[in-house]
């Protein structure tokens, strides 16, 4: 993933409060709350990643699976003065979209995760891998209507609060970290 222009995405992409604001159209109630409600834990502050991040978010509004990540992410973005967030529309770039696709699919939301000098040190999405593992496995057993599965995706995220996001995102810098001790 050399050469390619992360900044140009980052410099096109909208600022959280942007986004929320006027770009978030479909299902906005949900995102409100999801936002309003969403706390970064005093262990996930204790586990701050050292040194600048940036995280550009690939989303749509109209993706449950981002309504319930995205202003999760936000909030630990806006609660750790190193790590800043933007949010770029997956359709309309998809030359981004197709450079982090989901076992060959533009699955939403992606977020990845740039060093300072704009190289990528990783990336999470479009799920907690929990709970991703779980939709592809009932998926795949084409055992129950998609609907089913996807209440009780609704039901997970409730519990769940965010924590697993918070925390796998958070695992994004640390995986990254012997590398920037290193350089």
């Amino acid at each position: 993933m050399g050469d390619f222009d992360y900044r140009k995405y980052w410099d096109l992409g909208f600022t959280w409060d942007d986004y929320l604001g006027n770009e978030v159209k479909e299902h906005r109630d949900l995102w409100h709350g999801v936002w309003t409600r969403s706390r970064v834990p005093e262990w996930a502050t204790a586990a701050a990643p050292a040194g600048e991040w940036k995280v550009l978010v690939i989303s749509e509004d109209w993706c449950g699976d981002a309504s319930n990540t995205v202003p999760v992410i936000a909030r630990l973005a806006e609660t750790l003065p190193n790590v800043e967030m933007r949010v770029v529309k997956r359709d309309e770039h998809p030359e981004l979209m197709d450079r982090h696709l989901t076992s060959g699919s533009r699955s939403i939301p992606l977020a990845v995760v740039l060093r300072p000098d704009w190289s990528v040190a990783g990336q999470w999405g479009p799920r907690p891998s929990e709970l991703q593992d779980f939709v592809l496995r009932e998926k795949k057993a084409e055992l129950r209507p998609v609907g089913d599965i996807y209440r009780d995706v609704r039901t997970w995220y409730a519990r769940d609060r965010g924590e697993t996001t918070i925390r796998e995102i958070l695992a994004v810098f640390e995986a990254d970290s012997p590398r920037r001790a290193a350089a």
